[in-house]
């Protein structure tokens, strides 16, 4: 087996330089995992690829959707020395790279992308952002308040990553179901005869127990106009990261007709998941008509609302080019049936934003609040206006 440059007894060397690889790929890796991976290289030993890889996934990897993206990066580092170099490039300045077949995993490619030359080696960019290097305070926060209609290319993919590790926590209501909780509302009386049999029926404490709380189901519907196609890439990032724990969670992109997306919202890589999107959705950048996106929704999906208690994220710039009655009318429709509708616009960027368009303005009305969604800053301030929105009678 060939480990990189082990021949040269530089594996340390290696494997910090994996180490840094699979921190571009976006595998949550530090230096404390890095030297305990040390470790358990010199227990299992390197004589075996297969085991060396399993003690290495079982301490760096902690995220079951970067299970893939290690095994990938460690087949191609372990695999072929020169690969290693290039890996070694982030810390060895003069080791040489090529790019790598643009077939492999899209984390695993930016991971073995070639860095770009020294900044006196290529022109000069204001804007620029390496997303390899270490960013400053203040160009963090540049880019958390960037709309994201005016990122460049390097600085697109970093907020998209960043927007991938904001929580989106959903409100949670009372079920029917109980579950046992010392401060509960109610007594347990199965479990209060089951401990005074123990006690020869003399009552030593009184279970309790409380309606347990769960999250409200989600449907997201999402615009995939060409006004909103600097929007939609990131937004479904972020939503398919922030909501991955959710147990009812249904999503559809419309544009001249709706297109179900929640079986590719079941990938646990976003990456997989925004490959599929981008094979279902056959009318990309097409125009707007929500009201017949919204018929489809009735007719054949309309199941998915739930007990009325589903709270609805529409994502839209409102530009909409079909008639305001069927318009107007589906919303009615679709307020009837659901807990909350929750109007995310890009277009509160500007200041003095008026809803004037006829789409624009039927959602205005229908709409039980609308806010923005076009940089770093709003999707973190998204949370707190959904708990907002729910204490509103």
């Amino acid at each position: 087996m060939q480990l990189g440059d082990a021949r040269r007894g530089k594996f340390a060397d290696n494997l910090t330089g994996f180490g840094r690889a699979l921190r571009r790929a976006g595998v949550r890796t530090d230096s404390a995992r890095i030297a305990l991976a040390g470790q358990a290289a010199v227990l299992v030993g390197v004589d075996r690829r297969l085991d060396l890889g399993a003690a290495l996934e079982t301490v760096l990897v902690s995220r079951e959707q970067d299970r893939l993206v290690f095994r990938e990066l460690f087949d191609a580092y372990f695999r072929d020395p020169k690969v290693a170099s290039k890996l070694l490039a982030q810390l060895l300045p003069s080791a040489e790279g090529r790019a790598e077949p643009s077939k492999r995993h899209p984390r695993v490619r930016e991971a073995l992308a070639p860095r770009q030359p020294p900044a006196a080696q290529r022109p000069r960019v204001d804007d620029q952002v390496d997303t390899d290097a270490i960013m400053t305070a203040s160009a963090v926060q540049r880019l958390r308040h960037a709309d994201f209609n005016a990122l460049g290319g390097q600085e697109y993919r970093l907020v998209e990553r960043l927007a991938r590790a904001i929580p989106l926590p959903i409100p949670c209501l009372p079920s029917r179901r109980t579950v046992p909780d010392s401060r509960g509302f109610r007594a347990h009386w199965p479990g209060v005869m089951r401990r005074a049999a123990r006690t020869g029926g003399e009552w030593m404490e009184l279970p309790r127990r409380r309606r347990r709380r769960v999250p409200l189901p989600l449907l997201v519907l999402v615009d995939v106009s060409g006004s909103m196609e600097r929007y939609i890439r990131l937004l479904l990032a972020f939503l398919h990261a922030s909501t991955r724990t959710l147990r009812q969670r249904d999503v559809f992109a419309f544009g001249t007709r709706l297109t179900d997306l929640t079986a590719a919202f079941r990938h646990a890589d976003t990456d997989a998941m925004l490959a599929d999107v981008n094979i279902r959705i056959a009318d990309f950048a097409g125009g707007t008509q929500l009201g017949t996106s919204l018929s489809a929704l009735r007719g054949a999906h309309s199941r998915r609302l739930i007990g009325h208690r589903t709270l609805v994220l529409l994502i839209s710039d409102g530009l909409d080019t079909g008639e305001p009655a069927v318009l107007d009318a589906e919303l009615t429709w679709l307020l009837r049936h659901c807990r909350r509708l929750l109007w995310l616009n890009p277009l509160l960027r500007f200041d003095g934003y008026e809803p004037r368009a006829r789409g624009a303005a039927a959602l205005h009305h229908r709409a039980h609040a609308m806010l923005a969604v076009h940089n770093l800053v709003s999707l973190e301030q998204l949370a707190s206006s959904l708990a907002a929105l729910m204490r509103q009678p």
